[in-house]
């Protein structure tokens, strides 16, 4: 089978009939649900993974960026399934993917695919489009770790409401440790801040080498990742120098996700560039 046959329906329907079979699942907990529910899920990721291979699409493109992300988060959903057997896992990352697929799937064919593969810029060395692929690349990982704080976040309301409501722990989803999940959203927001903070500076130096080709400050995906980086440096701050912690650190790393989505998905006026 060609892999430029392989269509982005199929590893969707996959990750669909995957997160299907979890909610099954959970109204009737079985064994072959979970284990049919891994099966299909790593299917929609190995269809995923070709489908990247054979368009190789640039992270300039929204579309190629945003397809990235979910096959990072998709291969997340795969690793926390196989880690944590009883947890709820895939009711949480499943429907993040499937977002990410679908709102990549708006902007297929962006003008910025037409720039070539941008691994091979990466590994190029070779001017401004190699520290273009370097903008996109930390900014693509500041955006797992994101994705990673976002999905901790979520559970961790969820539970935190079960809590406080006493539901029965045999009752329903099961879900790691407020604790855990406190740490995980932790070690997600600590990785991802210098990720991001080294993405916005190589875009500004890049913004600035090409100010007559940009709307400078006024370009929405500049505005959108410097209030993205303004969202974490504060986050970061109630985290450490005022010990913040628990539900208002969660809902506020939930507000630093959906800017993220907000930042890919606007369009940016610079073009030849390696942002996502």
């Amino acid at each position: 089978m060609s892999y430029e046959r392989i269509t982005v329906f199929c590893f969707a329907a996959s990750y669909a009939v995957a997160l299907g079979l979890e909610l099954l699942h959970l109204l009737r907990p079985r064994p072959i649900h979970r284990l049919a529910a891994l099966v299909f899920g790593g299917a929609g990721l190995l269809a995923h993974t070709l489908y990247l291979a054979a368009q190789q699409l640039p992270l300039s493109s929204r579309h190629g960026s945003l397809l990235f992300l979910a096959w990072i988060v998709a291969v997340f959903y795969l690793y926390g399934t196989l880690h944590h057997r009883r947890v709820a896992w895939g009711l949480f990352v499943l429907p993040l993917v499937l977002g990410l697929v679908c709102l990549g799937t708006l902007f297929d064919g962006d003008p910025g695919e037409e720039e070539g593969f941008w691994l091979s810029r990466l590994f190029a060395f070779q001017g401004d489009r190699f520290w273009g692929a370097v903008h996109g690349t930390l900014l693509l990982l500041a955006g797992v770790g994101i994705c990673v704080g976002f999905v901790a976040s979520v559970m961790y309301l969820v539970h935190a409401r079960r809590l406080r409501a006493k539901t029965p722990p045999a009752e329903g989803m099961r879900l790691l440790s407020l604790e855990r999940l406190e740490e995980m959203n932790r070690r997600a927001i600590v990785l991802a801040f210098p990720l991001l903070t080294g993405g916005v500076l190589v875009g500004m130096a890049l913004m600035a080498q090409a100010a007559s080709q940009l709307q400078g400050w006024t370009d929405p995906r500049v505005l959108t990742a410097l209030v993205l980086w303004l969202v974490f440096a504060i986050l970061l701050y109630l985290r450490y120098s005022l010990r913040v912690r628990g539900r208002r650190v969660a809902l506020l790393t939930i507000v630093a996700f959906v800017l993220l989505v907000v930042t890919f998905a606007v369009p940016h006026t610079l073009s030849g560039g390696g942002t996502p």
